[in-house]
């Protein structure tokens, strides 16, 4: 597993990295983004979503990007009957890039994005700016500005439906029997070792701890697997280098496999 020295010395020239690509030419076409109006869904809220283009070839990354990624960020400035906003990331790829990994999309996105509103009978102002990081040999970071009046009485889009039918299916749905984790004093902060009964999603599987915690960086997963039996174990470092509080309840593991994505809430002890 790698350490965090060594996780910091990548970000660190990937930081360089993007430094000099900023100032190397003009990178306005390498993504475009366009808001997908969508439609009010049966609980209330609305169903709107983004369409982000890159240019072929490049790739942009998912909401837990990997060592080797650039977490996304959004920011709603000017946005308008807007109290909520639950992205529902559709499956990712997974990019080797040496000996890390990065978690990803390549060429275009869609991302389901439900709004929760002040007035449900009122049109949505949708405003703000998306920051991502795009890559190809190197990367960039690019700001994407979007600004649209979403109106109440929208329709069912085909885009944004695709991708959320393109999500990880939940635990029971995989067949996941047991998801427990054990926690130990790591060298900087906790290791945790992540262990779940549930079938093989395919003859290859990635999996992506998350803590719950922007705030706690988390290594790249060691797997084995036995049988039925998938195990991964992560470092957990909190980014003030400080002692923390693991909130079980808020971790996340994804497994992505060659076959399907499973989504499972939530790690109790074992």
């Amino acid at each position: 597993m790698k350490t965090l020295t060594a996780i910091l010395k990548t970000t660190c020239l990937m930081a360089a990295t993007l430094a000099s690509s900023a100032m190397a030419g003009p990178f306005d076409d390498l993504a475009r983004i366009d808001v997908i109006p969508g439609w009010q869904t049966p609980s209330g809220t609305h169903m709107a979503g983004v369409r982000v283009t890159l240019r072929p070839g490049w790739k942009t990354y998912w909401r837990a990007p990997g060592d080797a990624g650039i977490p996304p960020q959004f920011s709603w400035t000017g946005s308008q009957n807007i109290t909520a906003a639950q992205f529902h990331w559709p499956v990712p790829q997974v990019f080797e890039q040496g000996a890390m990994q990065s978690i990803g999309y390549h060429d275009t996105l869609v991302l389901p994005i439900e709004l929760t509103q002040v007035d449900p009978n009122a049109p949505i102002h949708m405003s703000g700016e998306i920051t991502i990081g795009v890559c190809e040999d190197i990367c960039v970071p690019v700001s994407l500005p979007f600004d649209a009046l979403l109106p109440a009485d929208g329709r069912r889009d085909g885009a944004i439906t695709a991708s959320l039918l393109n999500q990880p299916v939940s635990a029971r749905d995989a067949g996941v029997q047991t998801a427990t984790c054990d926690v130990s004093p790591g060298e900087r902060g906790l290791m945790v070792t992540a262990k779940l009964t549930m079938p093989p999603a395919g003859r290859t599987e990635a999996v992506i701890v998350e803590a719950g915690n922007p705030e706690v960086w988390v290594s790249q997963a060691d797997i084995t697997r036995n049988g039925d039996t998938l195990q991964a174990t992560v470092d957990m470092i909190h980014a003030s280098s400080s002692s923390f509080a693991l909130d079980r309840s808020a971790i996340r593991i994804t497994v992505l496999g060659s076959d399907y994505a499973v989504d499972v809430r939530g790690c109790p002890k074992g």
